[in-house]
């Protein structure tokens, strides 16, 4: 069985000191380096996404930034497919599409931020797009979100994304878990 291994932006801009700081990105980034090590370990295939924001009024990823660098715990070694987006779908406007199907995997393994936007438009997409998807939810982070003057603490928000994904469009199970599946 071939799994590849998709690490979605997980950027210094979603880090304290960043421009957009996530809840729990510390915790998740540590997960999604163990399974980064697990797949070069193994050699399996290890595709980077890398969202760019380039527009003149960006929050955060604006090109030329400290922000918009992938955070060091997961940085692509030469070789590794980076796949650099305008869009959460990392699936939109990219050749992901075309880099998975050449390799072929039975799973495809998800990790990154946000986990109430770009992990979860790439993991609907890649599963409306017939690829089998687990996701690493202890490898994702999410922000604080407001509706209607009510906040959502971020471990809520991803909470809640998971539970959704779950079942529906992926398996969702710990980086501990998805390595273990060996």
């Amino acid at each position: 069985m071939t799994r590849a291994l998709i690490i979605i932006d997980i950027q210094q801009d979603y880090f304290p000191g960043g421009r957009h700081p996530l809840v729990g990105t510390d915790a998740a980034a540590a997960q999604a380096s163990r399974l980064l090590a697990a797949w070069r370990e193994r050699g399996e295939p290890v595709v980077h996404v890398q969202h760019i924001w380039d527009a003149p009024d960006a929050a955060f990823f604006q090109p030329g930034t400290p922000g918009v660098e992938i955070h060091p715990s997961v940085a692509p070694l030469t070789g590794e497919a980076l796949v650099t987006k305008e869009n959460p779908n990392s699936f939109l406007g990219t050749d992901l599409d075309e880099r998975l199907r050449a390799l072929a995997p039975d799973e495809l393994v998800v990790a990154g931020m946000m986990s109430s936007m770009c992990v979860d438009a790439t993991v609907r997409a890649a599963a409306d797009a017939g690829f089998a998807v687990t996701v690493a939810h202890d490898a994702c982070a999410a922000p604080d979100l407001e509706f209607g003057g009510v906040v959502v603490p971020g471990a809520q928000v991803h909470a809640a994304f998971m539970a959704a994904l779950d079942g529906n469009y992926a398996a969702v199970a710990s980086a501990e878990e998805i390595i273990a599946q060996r």
